[in-house]
């Protein structure tokens, strides 16, 4: 399961079933974060508590698998390497604060990586379930049928009063965090998307890049999630966030409108351009390429540009990422320079079927 988690440039949950009529809305994702009940926090750093939730975690696989039909796996990430550790995070099956080689530190994966249990991260348990779209509620019935299989095991550290005890008083309450990934191009590239975001962190949520916190917008792509976990259900944090987005999304195809309503043969002229940089350059590097195939994307959903498969924008998003490249070689003393040849090489073949 490690090697096609790996080597996979797309988890199975982030296939579309269906042709989307646009890619606006990438992905949803679910994340409860969990400690068990008696035991030192993770941040602690007790060495017997740490032990103790590695060998919980351990003994989780048949009862997650009775509980949704699902293998799951163990990933030890003390025997992965920083390169395999660091495709994990660009593919954001975990975070960047478990990149780091520790002792007791795993994950717990389902067969379609739709489950990602990461173990001893800030949090004993971080419970994560993905599902491609808008699909919040889907993705968190997941969580919750994961959540209570693990809890009727090993009871949670739980106060009447504040709800689930977290390590970071953010997260004290519910625990979860719901996040939508969107492909924003036409806002970003009108400069709207500056006041939208204002407005959306006004409201009381977050806006985050590709990676989350601290990291910037590639390619239009765009982090929203919710920031209260107290004083407010999982099911109206949900019902919340599910309305801001699709204000978003209509938001985005508003400034699509415009754009082609404004200055056609300019938009044209700009995605023709990304189209033909990335159809003939021998050398491109991660940032041009993620902007450029924004640009394809936006082109392709506009009937501007020629047709391209339906997970294409996602799985080049995943394949040019600069350990993806590494890992997809099998060479971790490639130079920057051989990154950006061996990138532009793969988004040519992907253009030219």
């Amino acid at each position: 399961m490690l090697d096609t988690i790996l080597d996979s440039p797309l988890s199975q949950w982030l296939r579309h079933d269906t042709e989307a009529t646009d890619h606006i809305v990438i992905s949803s994702r679910i994340r409860l974060a969990r400690n068990f009940d008696g035991l030192l926090f993770t941040n602690r750093n007790d060495t017997s508590a740490l032990e103790k939730v590695h060998a919980i975690s351990r003994g989780l696989l048949q009862p997650l698998k009775e509980a949704d039909g699902h293998q799951y796996s163990n990933i030890s990430l003390e025997q992965l390497s920083q390169s395999e550790r660091a495709v994990l995070v660009e593919k954001h099956l975990m975070s960047p604060a478990l990149e780091e080689k520790l002792p007791y530190r795993n994950l717990v994966v389902s067969d379609d990586a739709s489950i990602v249990i990461m173990v001893n991260e800030e949090d004993h348990l971080r419970i994560q379930s993905m599902a491609s779209g808008l699909q919040l509620q889907q993705a968190y019935d997941h969580a919750v049928q994961i959540d209570k299989a693990i809890e009727a095991k090993h009871p949670y550290a739980f106060d009447e009063r504040f709800g689930y005890l977290t390590a970071c008083p953010t997260n004290v309450g519910t625990g979860l965090r719901a996040s939508v990934m969107l492909h924003l191009p036409a806002l970003t590239m009108s400069g709207r998307i500056t006041r939208l975001i204002r407005s959306i962190i006004q409201l009381g949520y977050s806006v985050r890049g590709l990676y989350g916190e601290g990291s910037e917008s590639l390619g239009a792509i765009y982090q929203i999630s919710n920031q209260r976990t107290m004083g407010i259900s999982e099911e109206a944090t949900i019902e919340q966030l599910t309305k801001i987005v699709e204000g978003i999304i209509a938001e985005e195809r508003k400034s699509r409108q415009s754009l082609l309503h404004n200055d056609k043969e300019g938009l044209e002229d700009v995605l023709w351009r990304s189209y033909g940089v990335l159809q003939y350059a021998r050398r491109v590097n991660g940032k041009e390429a993620l902007t450029k195939l924004s640009d394809i994307q936006l082109g392709v959903d506009l009937d501007i540009l020629p047709p391209w498969g339906n997970d294409t924008f996602n799985e080049l998003v995943s394949i040019t990422r600069p350990n993806f490249l590494t890992k997809y070689l099998g060479n971790e003393d490639l130079t920057e320079a051989d990154r950006d040849s061996y990138r532009a090489k793969v988004i040519r073949q992907k253009l030219s079927k």
